[in-house]
């Protein structure tokens, strides 16, 4: 192999370890847009778009395979969806049942 065949063989596999992550990264950008709704103090729709972040990851988990999960695989598919589901409805549900308080934060 000649240096300059070296060279395109590590390009491409940092390429693929990069697009493998794709999956994580929409999924952290949900999550960056959810943290910017808390912060400027719409705090239900922020839960909110946390909880449905988490359903993203359940449903990438569920669709991609596992080679292509990237860091969205922590342990098993069937504990990866569950638990990301349960977290996600869960976050949702207390959302949209908390009283909100009289601050005017409606969905």
């Amino acid at each position: 192999m000649t240096a300059y065949e070296v060279d395109s063989l590590r390009r491409a596999r940092r390429w693929q370890r990069v697009v493998r992550q794709i999956p994580f990264f929409a999924v952290m950008a949900v999550v960056v847009v959810a943290a910017i709704l808390v912060l400027f103090d719409r705090w239900r729709r922020g839960s909110v778009a946390f909880g449905a972040a988490l359903l993203l990851g359940a449903l990438l988990r569920t669709l991609l395979p596992t080679d292509r999960a990237g860091l969205l695989q922590v342990r098993s598919r069937p504990f990866d969806i569950g638990a990301l589901t349960s977290m996600g409805l869960l976050v949702i549900w207390l959302a949209t049942s908390i009283d909100s308080l009289g601050t005017g934060d409606q969905l």
